[in-house]
């Protein structure tokens, strides 16, 4: 499939020899002609004469045979000369690093498969054959790989001496995750006791104390204590944040959640989910067995509250039907919400909410809703419940199991051991021996992100890094906008609307400048408490200090250049509302980007990471925002009908991908679809346009591929990965990305680049026919 092979050199010496035999072969004929003369002047020539003329014609013979002689050994010479130079142009790149690009290139294929028929597989299927899923994975791929690696480098930073940290923030950090270690045992010497008193405190527990009285229960003060207190989303979920269609202010927002399993699916779909369902029903009467509960009565009492959970997971609206931003949207007084949702006194509530942070709620506050008919729903089912004594058992239940499977991770062993049959059911593991330090990095990040970060980029990230991104981010989207004279069905002043919208994009990079502050980093976590052996009272620290700074912001104009990911994070994100990409300093590394590395593997790699992410802010979600960031109707109807026109095809496109004989949902994923398309097409054209400029790069040994060939075979292994049945399942059920082979596949079969670059016939499953196309 490869059109450039090293037959080349041999043709174009062959043609360079031809032209070089002409141009002496006609002097040569020249001079020969010129002695051939008649017979008659022969004649009268003396014997003397006709032996010098003789002897004459000898010499001219002997020197016309030594000039061909030298002729050929110079032309000879010369063509050597020429073949080597050549050759010396065309080798391939033979360095070290070229060799180690080769090697890690070449062993993450599989060269047997076609790459017109399964492109993933051909890029692919060395990585995963070389690299299983580790123990207590549900997934191993190119992202958790790099994770790993960014965790080790923080984790020989954080056990360093206390007195080398460089900041307040960083010591809390080290304090931490020396917590969530258990260093001195602390957890495991206080097993349930934690726990037990938090029941204490939220007014107890009827599964492990006997004594709960419904009758003096208040369901309005408890939902107040396990959400305003204890930042846990039970029922519903409320935050402050930029308000969609006026996004320099802020707003409350509320929305539904309460479900305890990852996806609506795993409570209404029985028979398909009936050993997850059973195993959640075991890890909960473990917990309350624990907690001092008696057996029957707990699994009798806990599968009350999987039923309660079902009730609400029928009333959840599903993901694929929560697309449209517009329509999502409700503005609400607190009044109004009132009369709409009574289930609980809503002006009591925020007012307990905003005590902390001294703010006055009156009836006339404006609350965004995007789940009114679900908070109706709520109302009636909650009345019906809250009628009875064993209603109230329930929700009390209910409420306080929220709670406490918030924070079992942070109790001892048997917790988290008791946990282990549902993860199994979940993603196909039960947690394997990786160690207790790799989560504890984790959650520290979670916890502390910003002083982890700070870490991370003083000890890996290197400035150059952040410059040259900056360049691919603006080539990436030079292209993505001159791509928009080609859309025939975007109209005029939408397409000037969207090019002026993309050129507003804010690119946030590597991290935010006030890490590397001392004092503005201290600033950040100065009203964080964190102390030494105490990892369940700091989680509950956290979760307070998070609901604390978050309710803060009620009043506060909006920071479109605030960061809502660590910097050590190995993923990146868009922003609508604040019409703003990041892309954090954890993925600015091998394999997505490498300063060392080809443009054709850099763009590739993260030069698609950042196509991916500019382009949410034109798919089916991102464009209903404008540049400024509000909910905004700013394109002409015609050109909407067009574009919603368009997306019925990738809808149809990925519906047809399966994984487990369970097919994707095309609506459900069509954002990171149309993300992936666009971002895949808009990285390809930067990078043919940023060669025009460039010295052609050398190949590299061993890969008998072009560097545009190289680009997608760099896009493809980004996506590399071995992931169970069960974790794909999951995936299907409730992930708006579609799986990692179909992103792959997808894309690339959509690119027409990418079929005329590897000479695939029209109609092989790498270049249909009928393509899907958006920007």
């Amino acid at each position: 499939m490869t059109r450039y092979t090293n037959a080349d050199f041999t043709d174009d010496d062959s043609v360079n020899s031809v032209q070089l035999t002409g141009k002496f072969g006609i002097s040569t004929t020249a001079t020969h002609i010129r002695y051939h003369a008649g017979k008659s002047l022969w004649k009268q020539r003396s014997k003397l004469e006709k032996a010098l003329l003789a002897l004459s014609a000898t010499l001219i013979f002997v020197i016309f045979v030594l000039a061909c002689v030298v002729h050929t050994l110079e032309h000879r010479m010369l063509s050597a000369k020429n073949f080597h130079v050549e050759l010396a142009e065309k080798a391939p790149c033979l360095t070290k690093d070229c060799i180690k690009i080769s090697n890690d290139i070449l062993q993450a294929m599989d060269t047997s498969v076609d790459p017109c028929d399964d492109f993933y597989s051909y890029s692919c299927n060395g990585w995963i054959q070389n690299n299983p899923i580790p123990d207590g994975k549900p997934q191993w791929g190119t992202f958790s790989k790099l994770d790993q690696q960014n965790q080790e480098i923080i984790k020989r930073i954080l056990e360093k001496p206390i007195s080398q940290m460089k900041s307040k923030a960083e010591q809390k950090a080290k304090m931490y995750y020396e917590s969530c270690l258990d260093v001195n045992d602390t957890v495991e010497t206080l097993g349930p006791k934690p726990m037990i008193d938090l029941l204490r405190k939220l007014g107890g527990w009827n599964i492990s104390d006997s004594g709960f009285d419904p009758k003096k229960w208040s369901f309005q003060n408890t939902v107040q204590t396990v959400l305003n207190k204890y930042n846990i989303g039970a029922f519903f979920s409320y935050s402050v944040g930029e308000d969609d269609k006026n996004s320099s202010r802020h707003v409350l927002q509320i929305d539904q959640s309460g479900l305890t399993l990852p996806s609506r699916e795993n409570y209404l779909n029985k028979t398909e989910h009936a050993k997850v369902l059973e195993a959640y029903l075991d890890y909960m009467t473990k917990v309350g067995i624990l907690l001092g509960g008696e057996p029957n009565s707990t699994k009798q009492q806990m599968s009350d509250i999987i039923e309660f959970e079902t009730k609400l997971a029928n009333i959840t609206t599903p993901g694929e039907l929560r697309r449209d931003e517009e329509s999502l949207y409700h503005q609400f007084t607190i009044a109004g919400l009132q009369e709409r949702a009574g289930f609980i006194d809503w002006r009591k509530f925020f007012e307990h909410a905003m005590k902390v942070v001294n703010k006055k709620i009156t009836s006339k506050q404006h609350v965004v809703v995007y789940a009114p008919e679900y908070l109706g729903n709520l109302t009636n089912l909650i009345k019906e419940y809250n009628r009875t004594a064993e209603g109230k058992i329930v929700l009390n239940n209910y409420l306080i199991w929220q709670t406490v499977k918030s924070f079992t991770g942070c109790l001892s062993k048997a917790f988290r051991d008791a946990y282990k049959g549902l993860k199994k059911a979940l993603i196909g593991t039960e947690g394997g021996e990786e160690p207790q330090w790799r989560y504890c990095i984790q959650d520290t990040n979670n916890v502390l992100g910003f002083a982890i970060g700070a870490i991370f980029v003083r000890e890996v990230f290197h400035q150059e890094s952040k410059t040259q991104a900056q360049e691919m981010i603006n080539n990436v989207r030079n292209a993505f906008t001159r791509n928009f004279k080609n859309l025939d069905w975007m109209d005029e002043e939408t397409r000037k609307a969207a090019e002026s919208k993309a050129d507003d994009i804010s690119d946030m990079i590597g991290y935010p400048d006030f890490i590397k502050d001392i004092t503005q980093l201290d600033k950040k976590y100065e009203y964080l408490l964190v102390r030494k052996d105490a990892y369940f009272d700091n989680t509950l620290s956290i979760n307070y200090y998070n609901l604390v700074k978050n309710l803060e912001k009620i009043d506060e104009p909006v920071n479109k250049t605030a960061w809502s990911m660590s910097p050590s994070t190995v993923n990146a994100y868009y922003t609508p509302t604040k019409n703003q990409m990041v892309l954090p300093a954890g993925i600015l590394q091998n394999p997505f980007y490498n300063p060392k590395h080809p443009a054709s593997l850099n763009y590739g790699g993260i030069g698609v990471v950042m196509g991916h992410e500019l382009t949410h802010g034109f798919d089916d979600q991102g464009r209903e925002f404008d540049k400024e960031g509000n909910l905004n109707h700013w394109w002409k109807n015609e050109t909407i009908k067009k574009f919603k026109d368009r997306t019925k095809c990738f809808v149809g496109q990925y519906n047809k991908f399966k994984v487990n004989a369970k097919s994707v949902n095309g609506n459900r994923t069509l954002g990171e679809n149309i993300a992936d398309n666009g971002g895949l097409k808009a990285a390809y054209n930067a990078y043919l346009e940023y060669m025009k400029n460039q010295p052609e790069p050398l190949n590299y040994p061993g890969l008998n591929l072009n560097h545009k060939q190289l680009f997608f075979v760099a896009f493809a292994q980004i996506w590399c990965s071995a992931v169970t049945n069960e974790t794909s399942t999951l995936q299907i059920e409730k992930d708006p990305h579609s799986p990692a082979r179909y992103r792959v596949i997808g894309a690339l079969s959509n690119l027409k680049e990418f079929g005329e670059e590897f000479n695939c016939k029209e109609g092989t499953r790498m270049n249909p026919k009928n393509k899907c196309e958006i920007w």
